[in-house]
Order: C-alpha cells, then structure tokens, then sequence
C-alpha cells in the first residue's frame, strides 16, 4: 500500500514581503484581508500589529515603533486593507518610498589623514578665535598634538618642528602661523614622563618589601 505526500515547498509560496516577520504574519495579514465585518476586521489587525511588536521587543520604547509596524503592515497587504491606523499615523505607499536623508560625514584630507579630524577640527577653532596669548597657546597646544600623532603614525621617519609648523600652516590656508622660536614638545615630554614616574615607584614599592622581607628574617633568627 502507498501513500502520497502533499508537500508544498518554499519556492512554492508567495514570496514573503517583509522576511523579518515570517510567513504566519503574512498569512493573517492576507486573511484579514478577507473578513467581511469591519470591526471585526480592525480588531484582527490591531492583534496583527501587537504580535508584531511582540516579536520585536528591543523597539518596544521607541516612540517611532507604531508607525513602523503599521507601515510594515500595509506593505505586506500591499495597501490593500481598509482598517484605521491610530491616530497620528499615516500610511501610503508614498510614505513606503521615502528614505533618509544621507548623513554628511567629515571631508579629509589624504594628505593629512594621519592628523585625524580632530586637529581640524580643533585648527578651524583656533582660526575663529581672536589673537592673543590664549590662541598662541592654543596654537602651540595643536602643534604639540600634531608632532605626537605624527610620530605615532611613522616611527621610522624624523619629524622636526618645522614639518608640523608647515602642515598646521597649510590646513589652516595660511591663517595660523607659529613662531620659528616656539618648540612643539610639550605634549611628547609629557609621555616620556610618565614612565620614569612608574619607575620610581616600582622601584620604592620593591625596597619597602625587601626592607620587610630583612625585618621578619631578623625576627625569625
């Protein structure tokens, strides 16, 4: 004796709309679409929409989501669904079409790309500030920055003062000039500091324990 299957496979099936949600969520979209009651229909859509955010709980505080489910319910009907979203939400498939705006990301420059944008944005600062002792200060403070973050970039290469004076001058367009007196080596004797700092105390920390390691042996004796 045999028997036959019925199988039905995916390619097979309509396709899903909106992947994310499954096949039975687009199953119960396409049966509400055939419930002849009008409150009825509504209700079955409301439970549609709140299985939708159930199955999405990570969105459950954004204040976006219902507008989101409810957009995402009316592609999956194709727009084709006489229910009533709530109150403040509306839907077409112009709405479906719309898409955000591309955000502005920082132009950089490759020649000084290896500055970051954070010294441009702190030299386009300085460019704005009035002259005096707090922009050449400033000034001298993004010099600094930029020899360190230079020599972080290429170890290799000798970088003297002059090559970062002419760079800051050039990313400026000619608007922040340092002196030919002024060194830039504020912020790398800083690091070479603090090494020497660990050391000291390393080596004070190891000769108050061999000073107590003597003083328990004299006691031991």
């Amino acid at each position: 004796m045999s028997s036959q299957l019925n199988m039905t496979y995916n390619s097979q099936r309509e396709l899903l709309k909106i992947p994310e949600y499954g096949r039975n969520v687009q199953n119960l979209i396409n049966h509400a679409k055939t419930i002849e009651d009008p409150e009825y229909r509504q209700r079955f859509v409301e439970r549609i929409v709140y299985l939708m955010q159930q199955m999405n709980p990570e969105n459950a505080n954004n204040p976006d989501s219902k507008q989101r489910y409810w957009g995402h319910l009316y592609r999956i009907a194709d727009y084709d669904l006489e229910v009533t979203p709530p109150e403040g939400i509306s839907v077409s498939p112009d709405n479906a079409r719309l898409r955000p705006e591309k955000l502005a990301y920082p132009e950089k420059s490759k020649k000084f790309r290896h500055y970051g944008n954070n010294v441009k944005i702190m030299i386009d600062k300085a460019v704005e500030m009035e002259d005096g002792e707090k922009k050449d200060a400033y000034m001298r403070l993004i010099g600094s920055f930029m020899k360190l973050a230079y020599k972080n970039w290429n170890k290799e290469h000798y970088v003297n003062d002059e090559i970062i004076k002419g760079d800051l001058k050039a990313m400026s367009a000619g608007k922040l000039i340092i002196g030919d007196n002024v060194a830039l080596d504020a912020l790398a004797n800083s690091v070479k500091k603090k090494p020497q700092q660990n050391k000291n105390k390393n080596h004070k920390s190891n000769k108050n324990r061999n000073k107590k390691r003597n003083n328990n042996y004299k006691k031991r004796r």
